[in-house]
């Protein structure tokens, strides 16, 4: 038996972030093998019309708890849905749900965060360090607690090249910047974000850093440990391959490049892809939450969720299965045949922004004009080309993260714990994954039935013969152009025309006298 999830049985959880993508499977990971825990609490706000109940029907709907429902028929017995809001000071949790939490929590999974990158600092300061703070300070009321998890991020010391799993101090103490949000305006402290986040690349990584020295100053008696992953991508095995929900990351690349918006990429082919597995961050993270609980630790430790070190896949060989990915079972109504290409400079860069992107934009969005359709392609373009440059900090760069307590936990598990909770990334078909990723887009999160893929892939043979007719004529274009001022261009062009001419009609002859 899994002493893991024998642990789990009969507790009660704390999770925030649980409508979350990690915290979606950390949630269905809890009751998929530990049917028997009492209650887990999730931290949420009313959204679209809908309430905190009704959030939670819907969760469970989806496709990722279909095996839970199997194995704990009364799931929704066992969620209790808390109204929070954490860009309130004090949660805005009620005293009647407080003290329940106070009296009744037995572990905290502390997932919640904001992972935009440009973000506004006052923002990220608020769910990233201000929230996380006063959760430390409810946890330190609970007299049941046995484990607080924090989830971070590995790239929270991105400023690093070698990053060990230590909490590293930031140039600003967290409680200064905390007070100054209080009496700062938004536009003074907008101009003095760069300076602040120094050579962190974003207010996300920064804020993550901070959040990391509140826990480690916030800590006292409490019994806490810091899971850092890497990139987070869509499922490898649990509770099924490629299930994914949102377009963060990854995904968002995947999508765009399968339907033809992303031609060009500044990244650099041979940097590091630290890509992970929700399914593997989830497992690490309910190890480290029995392991916190049941050795107790002298001091924090940190775990680093990475694949980097031990089984690293480049950009330019993900991009290449994804290219295979997206020719073998393509997305609907592709805007362009899948291609992309990477460019290592600014100036490439921007050339090929201009050809590839802004002109086929432009272009499109005339004949919507001309088909008196409202044109959309540039400002889609526009919007996917500010992502990518939010991105090209983390794919123009490989880091190199220490694993000790990863593997030394990986250690301490016994053979059926590593086998219901296995984290260890050697294990994993690159190839494979990402063929299922880019599966898993297209059912779970494009919501597109795998009936229409030879639809779709006579679709891309249509984008092709438009591509080759486009070129085509282009080449005609200019050559003309050329040949009404050169008399050698004008020799040339007769001899390929003549040449052509005879190839054809020798081959005809060929045919007729074999017939």
């Amino acid at each position: 038996m899994s002493t893991i999830a024998a642990f789990y049985s009969g507790k009660s959880i704390l999770i925030t972030g649980a409508t979350g993508f990690l915290g979606k499977v950390l949630m269905e990971k809890l009751f998929r093998t530990s049917p028997d825990l009492k209650v887990i609490y999730i931290l949420m706000r009313p959204k679209a019309g809908q309430t905190l109940q009704q959030r939670v029907v819907q969760i469970l709907n989806s496709k990722l708890f279909e095996k839970v429902k199997e194995v704990c028929p009364n799931v929704h017995e066992k969620i209790r849905a808390i109204y929070a809001d954490l860009n309130h000071n004090d949660l805005a949790i009620s005293q009647q749900d407080q003290q329940e939490l106070l009296s009744c929590t037995n572990i905290v999974f502390h997932c919640a965060a904001t992972v935009r990158f440009n973000d506004s600092l006052r923002h990220a300061v608020q769910l990233n360090v201000i929230a996380t703070q006063k959760l430390l300070l409810m946890a330190s009321q609970m007299p049941k607690l046995e484990a607080f998890v924090h989830i971070s991020t590995a790239f929270s010391n991105c400023n690093l090249k070698h990053i060990d799993e230590v909490i590293y101090p930031c140039p600003v103490e967290p409680k200064k910047i905390i007070d100054s949000m209080e009496w700062l305006d938004d536009s003074i402290i907008d101009e003095i974000t760069p300076k602040l986040i120094h050579d962190w690349p974003n207010t996300y990584t920064y804020s993550k850093a901070l959040g990391e020295m509140v826990v480690q100053q916030e800590s006292g008696n409490l019994n806490i440990a810091i899971v850092r992953p890497s990139i987070v991508g869509a499922t490898w095995q649990e509770p099924f391959p490629g299930w994914v929900d949102n377009i963060n990351g990854p995904s968002g690349l995947i999508i765009a490049t399968g339907k033809g918006f992303l031609r060009a990429l500044r990244a650099a082919p041979m940097a590091v892809a630290d890509l992970i597995p929700v399914d593997t961050v989830v497992n690490l993270t309910l190890a480290v939450g029995w392991y916190t609980a049941v050795h107790r630790p002298k001091s924090i430790l940190i775990y680093h969720c990475t694949s980097s070190n031990v089984n690293p896949c480049h950009w330019g060989k993900m991009g290449c299965q994804v290219l295979a990915s997206c020719e073998k079972i393509p997305f609907e109504k592709a805007f362009r045949r899948p291609y992309a290409d990477f460019t290592t400079n600014t100036i490439t860069t921007q050339y090929w922004n201009a050809v590839s992107h802004r002109a086929p934009a432009l272009i499109y969005d005339l004949y919507l004009r001309l088909t008196g359709r409202k044109p959309r392609m540039t400002k889609l373009m526009n919007r996917l080309l500010r992502t990518t440059s939010l991105l090209e900090y983390f794919i123009n760069r490989s880091w190199e993260w220490s694993t000790n307590n990863t593997e030394m936990l990986m250690s301490e598990l016994s053979p059926e714990d590593q086998r219901v909770f296995n984290f260890d990334v050697r294990q994993l078909n690159w190839l494979e994954y990402i063929e299922n990723y880019v599966l898993g887009i297209k059912k779970y999160l494009l919501k597109e039935d795998m009936a229409g893929v030879p639809k779709a892939k006579q679709h891309l043979r249509k984008l092709r013969n438009i591509h080759y007719l486009f070129n085509t004529a282009l080449f005609l274009i200019a050559w003309r152009l050329l040949i009404a001022r050169s008399q050698m261009a004008r020799n040339v062009w007769f001899f390929i025309v003549s040449f052509c001419y005879k190839l054809i009609s020798y081959f005809r002859v060929s045919s007729m006298l074999k017939a």
